[in-house]
């Protein structure tokens, strides 16, 4: 059960990833040039990506998560 809610966890902070990279987009083409919203979506940003790679790190050490090969 951990495993499956851990599972949803990182999806959700793709999702919020991918969020704050269109809401980028949008500020970058219709935003204003002296508005910070778009340094504000960035840091948003890279901050849910650090979270997620250190998340994937603490989810393979516990055993959350597991590399599997597909034989390439």
């Amino acid at each position: 059960m951990g495993a499956i809610l851990f599972k949803i966890y990182i999806l959700a902070l793709f999702i919020l990833i991918g969020i704050s990279l269109v809401s980028g987009l949008f500020f970058l083409a219709k935003d204003e040039s002296n508005s910070k919203r778009l340094v504000t979506s960035l840091t948003f940003r890279v901050t849910l990506s650090i979270l997620l790679f250190i998340s994937l790190l603490v989810g393979y050490k516990f055993g959350l998560v597991s590399p599997h090969g597909r034989g390439f």
